[in-house]
């Protein structure tokens, strides 16, 4: 059994929370809170519960409000290709999500995201080229329109992605880190494009 404690504080919006993670087996048991579950003497909010098993499934229960949320994920065979299946109901919002991702090879991936009942369905493809530049075309049946994204990975740790949303007209700039020595961050802009598409 392994334990473990992260703890997080943010100046700026004067709020802290921290999690204990505690490793039994092949399950690990979750519990985090914020700063509301204490600060105003010892409370329900703020605190949830989680049981995972990594690969299998998910379960939290967000205690104040008595909500459950479960997620299973599962992986299969199709053609000799992985196919991995995730599906997901969340009891407070009455929601059923599945994903799906068919890994050709390691340049090339297609997703697709369905919410049950919705009729709100996107599918992606994926492709990575050289393994430094990704190409993200998106369909949203939905809406019917397009979402497109390109991202370059530069210096090693840090990635520009630049988006643009056909139904909204949404052009969107990234730049992110992920970086183990250095530590992460994400600096994000989106504005609304005046191109005239009539």
């Amino acid at each position: 059994m392994k334990a473990t404690f992260k703890g997080r504080y943010a100046t700026d919006k004067s709020s802290a929370s921290a999690t204990l993670a505690i490793n039994a087996g092949d399950v690990k048991i979750r519990a985090s809170m914020t700063d509301a579950t204490v600060v105003n003497g010892p409370s329900l909010n703020g605190l949830a519960l989680s049981l995972e098993k990594p690969g299998s499934f998910i379960v939290d229960y967000n205690v104040p409000e008595k909500d459950v949320r479960f997620q299973f994920m599962n992986s299969i065979k199709v053609m000799d290709k992985p196919l991995k299946l995730t599906y997901i109901h969340g009891r407070g919002d009455n929601r059923t999500i599945l994903d799906g991702s068919l890994v050709f090879d390691s340049a090339n991936k297609v997703s697709a995201n369905h919410v049950l009942g919705s009729g709100n369905c996107k599918l992606k493809y994926t492709y990575v080229h050289g393994g430094v530049r990704t190409f993200e075309p998106c369909y949203d049946f939905a809406k019917n329109s397009w979402d497109f994204a390109v991202s370059q990975r530069v210096y090693g740790d840090d990635v520009l992605k630049a988006s643009y949303q056909t139904s909204t007209k949404v052009m969107g700039l990234e730049w992110y880190r992920d970086s183990k020595a250095n530590g992460s961050f994400k600096v994000q802009k989106s504005t609304v494009s005046l191109w005239n598409h009539s």
